[in-house]
């Protein structure tokens, strides 16, 4: 009894272990290829589109014989290609540093397994493909053409290259882009520091151009202040005259109505301007004709030769 259980279980592990060698799940984001002593007999899961137009999906458990056969395992999904920056020379002779990236995927297992096998050497060889496909298109391109008027065309451009040769490794290339399309660094700075030398000379023809016109303005300005200025110079002597002429008539005529009037207001007016506090110093005769209306309130002369009245010092 106890041998027979042995042999039970013997025989259970065994037939676990033909199941385990046996059995492989094939995921929704995977294809398979069977190889029977490394030759192909099946592909499962391989990329095909529908009636409906969606991916057919064949996802599942499978079986293979243990030992005999064996299954490669492929992606099914979109996959990244990141290429290395490369030099290219344009059609107007600028070397460009372009950087650009790839979206593929493996769409005949079949015929990737026969052509390259690993995805390592897949992506070298879709790289190399790139690169050429670049340098054959933008050479024949502007650098004006690339980085605005004709990008996206040359984008399709290269994009038909690539998945010509692809095809032939059994990928579709989904897209490629250039991420960067820039001058080398040292083409970079010679640019920068012409486009600075430009920047200069045209702040410096306007700050020129600027002052001109500022020194227009500042011309016409001050010429207009002369102008306004000799024209209030002029009006202020008309009025000052006009002023003096009135003020000599309404003398003349006090002078007519009362001369002793008049006489007296002149002299209080000397006595004011010339005995005014500070170093004023006259020496002056006491009977001077100054001191008249000191003498007689009247101003009448005194007797005797008249005295002139000296200035005040």
């Amino acid at each position: 009894m106890r041998t027979l259980l042995a042999i039970l279980i013997i025989l259970a592990g065994l037939s676990a272990a033909v199941v385990y060698l046996s059995a492989f799940i094939v995921r929704q984001t995977e294809q398979a290829i069977v190889l029977e002593f490394g030759k192909p007999v099946n592909v499962i899961n391989e990329f095909e589109v529908g009636p409906d137009g969606q991916p057919v999906n064949d996802a599942g458990l499978y079986w293979k014989i243990p030992v005999v056969q064996t299954v490669e395992f492929y992606d099914k999904r979109i996959l990244d290609l990141e290429a290395e920056p490369l030099e290219v020379i344009a059609s107007d002779q600028k070397r460009l540093v372009v950087d650009a990236f790839a979206r593929f995927r493996i769409i005949n297992p079949l015929l990737f397994y026969q052509t390259v096998r690993d995805e390592r050497i897949a992506r070298q060889r879709l790289s190399n493909v790139i690169e050429s496909s670049l340098r054959n298109t933008l050479g024949n391109a502007t650098f004006q053409e690339l980085v605005r008027d004709k990008r996206e065309e040359l984008m399709t451009s290269i994009l038909e290259r690539v998945n010509r040769e692809a095809k032939d490794l059994g990928i579709s290339v989904v897209d490629v882009r250039i991420k960067r399309a820039d001058l080398p660094e040292a083409n970079s700075e010679a640019v920068y520091r012409r486009m600075q030398t430009e920047r200069q000379r045209e702040a410096t023809e306007i700050r020129s151009e600027g002052n001109a016109a500022a020194n227009r303005i500042r011309a016409t300005a001050d010429r207009e202040a002369t102008v306004i200025l000799a024209e209030a110079t002029k009006k202020a002597e008309i009025t000052r005259g006009e002023g003096d002429a009135e003020r000599n008539r309404i003398f003349a005529e006090a002078y007519g109505r009362d001369e002793d009037f008049f006489g007296f207001y002149r002299s209080m007016q000397a006595y004011e301007k010339g005995m005014s506090p500070g170093d004023t110093r006259m020496l002056i005769s006491p009977d001077s004709q100054f001191f008249e209306y000191f003498n007689n309130p009247q101003g009448a002369q005194p007797s005797g030769p008249a005295s002139r009245s000296p200035a005040p010092q």
